[in-house]
């Protein structure tokens, strides 16, 4: 798979496979933000260096909202996400459960989307960029601020009360040219002692975005296996995507 594939891939989360319902407008920042200090960005990515060593598993409710500048619509899903690491990695499922079901399934090496609608899986295998997915997978949930700083030129915009949390707003610009042609700005709204993300916003080149916002965060609970395993029927269809 090339890069600019797998980077609209992890960043949409087969969005673009999803039939979702239209908002009206496009969410908007609450506008409470407050300055930075002059040496709060390193004490920010300390703090995270710090919880990413114990984290172990993360799952949240979430929104999601697609905005499509050519259309100017948002394409809203909801539902849970669920993020666990492993010796080999980086497991994740994502549970779409409105406007209609799906599941996301990410591990050994393979990124499955199943569309229980129509009974069918897309798989596309992800093993030879799978370091890169799973950086992709692990930012702000869990990724460490060295990590951040070796792929993204790392901005803090201040910080913002997101939900009653404290976050820091923090701008990620992608250095490799080839991810920048795909995403061409990252904007985290992180919970630095817990080294989770409220609030994110993914921008394209075209002007689309995807703004996701996190609820209800459990950090380092347990998650059943079968969390990450589909649930298809005997009959459920699968399509190897290229």
């Amino acid at each position: 798979m090339k890069v600019k594939a797998f980077v609209v891939t992890i960043v949409l989360l087969m969005a673009a496979l999803a039939v979702a319902q239209t908002a009206e407008k496009p969410p908007q920042s609450a506008g409470n933000v407050s300055p930075a200090g002059p040496n709060d960005l390193r004490t920010v990515l300390t703090q995270m260096n710090t919880a990413s060593k114990t984290f172990k598993t993360a799952q949240a409710d979430f929104q999601w909202d697609q905005y499509q500048k050519v259309v100017d619509e948002t394409d809203v899903q909801k539902g849970q996400m669920f993020l666990k690491r492993t010796g080999k990695g980086m497991d994740a499922a994502l549970q779409i459960t409105s406007p209609d079901p799906k599941q996301v399934v990410f591990k050994d090496g393979k990124l499955r989307f199943y569309q229980p609608k129509i009974d069918q899986v897309t798989e596309r295998d992800a093993s030879s960029n799978r370091g890169d997915v799973e950086s992709f997978m692990s930012l702000g949930f869990g990724g460490s601020g060295d990590d951040l700083e070796k792929s993204y030129e790392v901005k803090m915009d201040g910080w913002e009360q997101i939900d009653g949390i404290k976050t820091a707003k923090l701008e990620l610009t992608p250095k490799s040219e080839k991810i920048k042609a795909s995403l061409s700005k990252v904007i985290l709204w992180i919970d630095p002692a817990r080294d989770v993300s409220i609030r994110q916003q993914f921008l394209q080149p075209s002007g689309d975005y995807r703004v996701a916002h996190y609820a209800n965060i459990k950090i380092n609970t347990s998650i059943p296996d079968d969390v990450f395993k589909l649930k298809t029927t005997s009959k459920t269809k699968v399509v190897k995507a290229q």
